[in-house]
C-alpha cells in the first residue's frame, strides 16, 4: 500500500502537471471504485484544478468552487500518467481522468476491488475523509508522545493506526521499529521516555530518507515503481536475509494477508516472535530464539 513517502511523490508529480489545467471528463469502469455520489464526478468537469493535497494515504485533488475529488490507492491502485486517456477495456484501467494537459489513469492489480474515489465539499467534507491521525513528520515529540500514549496496542498497531498517525503502513512501519531497535509487539504504555524518543526520531528519519530517495529515483519523472518491497529496505520483505545492521536472519510473523518482518537480534533481544502459521503446528517444540531455530532447521 502506498504511503507517507510514495504518496508524497506522486503529489509532488500530480502538483507539476495539474494546477491551472481543466478537467474534461472522466471514464470510470469499476462501479466498486466510486463511493460517494454528492456532489458528482460530472460536477468538476471544466473546472480548474487549484490545489493537490495528501490526506494521509489520499490524494486529494482540489477544484474552483472548493470541491475535492480524493483517490485511496489501497494496497494495489496505482497512478499514471498519460498524454491521453486510454480505452476503459473489460480488463483495463479502473478510472481515467483526462485534463486538458494529459491524463491520470488508475489501476489495480488483482482481482480484489479496494481502491476508491471519493468527492468531497470545501474543507469540512475534505476533513471528513480524514481519520484523525497526526502528521509525523509536522508534529513534536511531546505531540507524538500523546497520540502513542493515547491507547496501549503493540507498536506494530500503534504505528500503522491511522487514527493515531497519518499514512503510516506496514512497509514503513517495519522499517522505523529496526531503526528504532524495538519490538514490534512492545506495548505502548510500557515505552521508556527514552523509547519514545528512539521512536520519534526513528519515525521522522526514515519517511525523510525515503521521500528523498524516491523523489531521487522519480527525478522529476512521473513515478513508476510504486511498491511496498524496496531495494535498500532493512529488513520488511526482507525474510530469512541479512540484517544490515548485525548480519541476523531477518525474521516474520504473519496474520492474515499481512507480514511483519523484524531483526531478532536488533530488536527483540534475541527472542523470536511466534509465527502463528508455524507455531499452532510446532505448539511446544516453536523456537525461543535464533539459536533454536536454526538447530531446529539442521534436524
Amino acid at each position: 500500500m502506498p504511503e507517507i513517502p510514495d504518496v508524497t511523490i506522486y503529489v509532488e508529480a500530480l502538483r507539476e502537471r495539474l494546477p491551472g489545467h481543466r478537467l474534461v471528463r472522466a471514464s470510470i469502469r469499476s462501479p466498486f471504485l466510486l463511493r460517494s455520489t454528492s456532489p458528482s464526478v460530472e460536477s468538476v468537469y471544466g473546472r480548474t484544478v487549484r490545489e493537490i493535497r495528501r490526506v494521509g494515504k489520499r490524494i486529494a485533488i482540489g477544484f474552483e468552487g472548493e470541491v475535492w475529488l480524493v483517490l485511496h490507492l489501497m494496497i494495489a491502485g496505482r497512478l499514471h500518467w498519460r498524454p491521453r486517456a486510454p480505452k476503459l477495456g473489460p480488463k483495463g484501467p479502473l478510472a481515467a481522468f483526462e485534463f486538458d494537459s494529459g491524463a491520470l489513469v488508475l489501476t489495480e492489480a488483482g482481482s480484489q476491488r479496494r481502491a476508491s474515489l471519493q468527492m468531497a465539499s470545501g474543507e469540512e467534507g475534505l476533513r471528513s475523509l480524514d481519520a484523525g491521525g497526526i502528521e509525523v513528520l509536522d508534529a513534536d515529540l511531546a505531540a507524538f508522545a500523546r497520540a502513542l500514549q493515547s491507547a496501549n496496542h503493540t507498536l506494530k498497531r500503534a504505528l500503522t493506526d491511522p487514527r493515531l498517525f497519518s499514512g503510516i503502513g506496514n512497509a514503513y512501519s517495519d522499517e522505523i521499529l529496526h531503526r528504532a531497535r524495538l519490538s514490534p509487539i512492545a506495548m505502548t504504555h510500557k515505552l521508556t521516555e527514552d523509547e519514545t524518543s528512539r521512536l520519534y526520531h526513528a519515525v521522522r528519519e526514515v519517511l525523510t530518507e525515503w521521500i528523498g530517495r524516491l523523489r531521487a529515483e522519480a527525478n522529476g519523472a512521473f513515478p513508476k515503481k510504486v511498491t511496498a518491497f524496496r531495494e535498500g529496505m532493512a529488513v520488511h520483505g526482507r525474510y530469512g536475509q541479512p540484517c544490515p545492521r548485525c548480519g541476523a536472519k531477518v525474521q516474520r510473523i504473519r496474520y492474515a494477508s499481512n507480514e511483519t518482518n523484524y531483526c531478532p537480534r536488533c530488536q527483540t533481544g534475541g527472542r523470536l516472535l511466534a509465527d502463528r502459521a508455524l507455531s499452532r503446528l510446532l505448539r511446544e517444540d516453536w523456537p525461543r530464539t535464533l539459536e533454536e531455530l536454526e538447530a531446529l532447521k539442521r534436524r
